[in-house]
């Protein structure tokens, strides 16, 4: 046993690992929304990214508008909000400190000099034409990040966890970004294959790094079932919800028999269920009995996950 992960370092690799994977993708939707939100409904964008995150209540306690600059300074250089980027980077970083006796020096020294450039900003450095290079700067770090700990992280089990985290966050943002276009962005049926709507779908698609990659699989057109399909089906699609869960199940079935660890079946229960959830159904099915249940179910299922790995791996204790 006592060659085993101690709990409170599994605990802080997997959360090293979700907070990275959250900074890009807030990264990445705020990129995005930057440029989409000059359409004609532009003056709502910036409100559904709060949506997007649950922060409205929050937000709504700072006393401003939800106007381009405040709600981008509130989720980049915000210290008050747990969801900021400089928030994320920061418990990042706390976790990094952590975990400084397992991972390399090259995995601590990038994410303080990222976190420290972070902190030498103003919000003149998020201003409109600074922007797409500041959100551009965060998600190649995160990246750099990524492949820094691919290229010098030792493959035990906290390699294991750093994994499992990273993966249920990912999937856990696609959701969100799927969830949020189909009902608050889309305003009546008879928008739908509308240029408004097609630039939507097509913001969501870059928001997940997946605009590419879905002309390849559709070289012309763009519907709403064909871009749910993609990024909640296609398995060769990285930041598809079925590829992330088939990945977790992978990854603790390997965890679980390399180091014959005899938790962890609830999360797998969990994960399997899931999948058999994704694999029997179509897009076209989906959005006709209700996207938006869907969603949330997937949604509850990866809150149980989190839930069954922290309470057999982290010693959360019993949920009531």
């Amino acid at each position: 046993m006592n060659n085993h992960l101690l709990s409170r370092y599994a605990e802080a690799v997997y959360w090293l690992a979700r907070y990275v994977e959250r900074t890009e993708n807030l990264a990445r939707v705020l990129d995005v929304n930057e440029t989409f939100s000059r359409d004609s409904r532009g003056s709502q964008n910036w409100q559904m990214i709060l949506q997007l995150y649950r922060d409205e209540e929050r937000f709504a306690e700072t006393g401003m508008e939800a106007s381009a600059d405040n709600v981008l300074y509130f989720y980049v250089l915000d210290p008050n909000n747990p969801s900021s980027i400089i928030s994320s980077i920061g418990m990042a970083r706390e976790n990094a400190r952590t975990l400084r006796p397992l991972i390399s020096t090259e995995m601590w020294i990038q994410l303080n000099i990222l976190y420290n450039h972070l902190r030498a900003m103003t919000r003149a450095n998020l201003a409109a034409p600074r922007i797409a290079r500041l959100c551009s700067f965060i998600k190649e770090a995160c990246q750099t990040h990524t492949g820094i700990t691919e290229g010098t992280f030792y493959r035990d089990e906290g390699w294991y966890f750093y994994q499992l985290g990273r993966w249920v966050e990912r999937a856990d943002q696609t959701t969100r970004l799927l969830d949020v276009k189909y009902h608050l962005l889309l305003p009546s049926p008879q928008a739908v294959g509308s240029p408004l709507d097609v630039s939507q779908w097509n913001s969501v698609l870059r928001s997940a790094a997946g605009y590419h990659a879905f002309r390849r699989v559709h070289p012309r057109g763009m519907s709403p079932t064909g871009v749910a399909g993609f990024l909640l089906f296609h398995k060769r699609f990285p930041r598809s919800v079925l590829a992330c869960i088939e990945e977790l199940e992978e990854l603790l079935h390997e965890l679980k028999s390399t180091y014959g660890l005899k938790r962890g079946v609830g999360a797998l229960e969990q994960l399997d269920g899931l999948r058999g959830g994704l694999v029997n159904q179509t897009a076209e099915a989906i959005v006709k009995t209700g996207l938006h249940e869907f969603l949330d179910w997937i949604q509850c299922s990866l809150i149980i996950v989190h839930d069954e790995l922290g309470r057999d791996f982290f010693g959360y204790e019993e949920a009531q």
